[in-house]
């Protein structure tokens, strides 16, 4: 059995981790992770606590949370058709076959492209448009003109796991269209306000903080970039560590949404890579599928984005583990370290 760690010895190991880390980090070029764990009777933190940051992808917890509180309600179920709830142009040409499901979309197995990183019948990919044109700003209709116009749905709905952002994108218009209020109030409205998130928005479609983070796409420095609108319902909330720390908590203890529909939203249904598996907008971590000898670690539930951001809760204790890496080629390091932190709350007294 492994030895158990004062509070006091956790800390100091994650120092000297850390301090390792951003030596390393520093000879590229790239700030220190940001870093916020919390465990019951425990609190770490490293790096720029209060600077804000782009939480990418881990935004799709809010998108999923506001779609899981409409269903909670009783306004939509997930078996409720997309085409049914958008306008015909908005959907025309993003499925393989009609009858998509809100729940396809949530779960990533609608079939629709993802304009993101997704594969382009013509001209460059979208990831290259964000960083060759860094002024411009990018509406919801365009990201669906770009997978519309520019790819091709990768299966039927229900077929297989593809995750795509255009879906995401899908489910911010729906919220729109079925509640008549911005994606932007509404997150504000039913996430951050309830969740105490009051250092986050949404990048570019209201005031932001005077400083942010940086963040890079591969090796392009793109924080400020207009272009990052394209994120919108897929992750495009601006936040804190704190922040993010209060969505997963709200996430999981009857803030936001049932303990029931939380349950449901996190339970695995899918791969989506190895040690990574998919529910309903949110994950789990299996550490095993990273590595056998991992085995018996928690099975931590949230989302990661593809900046090295994590947001994670852990069902059992409540642990919550939140990281930002900055840079899209440090996702390996990020989990890295996740996997230090994990081990040391592990053997915690």
């Amino acid at each position: 059995m492994a030895r158990t760690m004062t509070a006091a010895a956790l800390t100091d190991s994650l120092d000297r981790h850390f301090a390792g880390v951003t030596t390393r980090r520093a000879r590229k070029g790239l700030p220190a992770p940001q870093v916020l764990v919390r465990a019951p009777g425990f609190e770490y933190t490293s790096g720029a606590r209060a600077l804000p940051f782009h939480a990418a992808s881990v935004g799709k917890l809010a998108t999923a949370a506001l779609v899981m509180q409409e269903v909670e309600a009783g306004r939509l179920a997930l078996t409720s058709a997309v085409d049914t709830l958008l306008p015909e142009a908005e959907v025309r040409g993003l499925f393989a076959a009609p009858g998509t499901t809100l729940e396809q979309l949530l779960a990533h197995t609608s079939g629709t492209p993802d304009y993101f990183e997704g594969r382009v019948s013509t001209g460059p990919k979208f990831i290259d448009l964000v960083t060759r044109e860094p002024d411009r700003r990018w509406e919801p209709a365009d990201l669906l003109g770009f997978s519309r116009d520019r790819q091709k749905p990768v299966a039927e709905p229900g077929r297989k796991f593809a995750y795509s952002d255009t879906g995401f994108v899908l489910l911010g218009r729906i919220l729109e269209e079925h509640t008549g209020r911005s994606f932007t109030d509404l997150l504000h409205e039913r996430v951050f306000a309830p969740a105490g998130m009051g250092d986050s928005v949404l990048w570019l479609r209201e005031p932001g903080p005077a400083e942010i983070a940086p963040a890079w796409l591969d090796r392009t420095e793109i924080s400020r970039f207009a272009s990052i609108t394209c994120d919108w319902a897929g992750g495009g909330i601006v936040t804190t560590l704190d922040d993010l720390a209060a969505l997963v908590t709200a996430l999981s203890d009857d803030t936001l949404l049932r303990t029931d529909t939380w349950a449901s939203m996190t339970r695995a249904r899918n791969r989506f890579r190895p040690g990574i598996r998919y529910g309903l907008g949110a994950m789990e971590l299996r550490f095993e599928g990273f590595m056998p000898l991992l085995r018996g670690l928690p099975r931590p539930v949230g989302h990661i984005g593809v900046l090295g951001v994590h947001a994670f809760v852990d069902p059992a204790n409540g642990a919550t583990v939140i990281l930002n890496f900055h840079s899209t080629r440090e996702m390996v390091a990020s989990f890295q370290s996740h996997i230090r932190i994990q081990q040391g709350l592990a053997r915690l007294a």
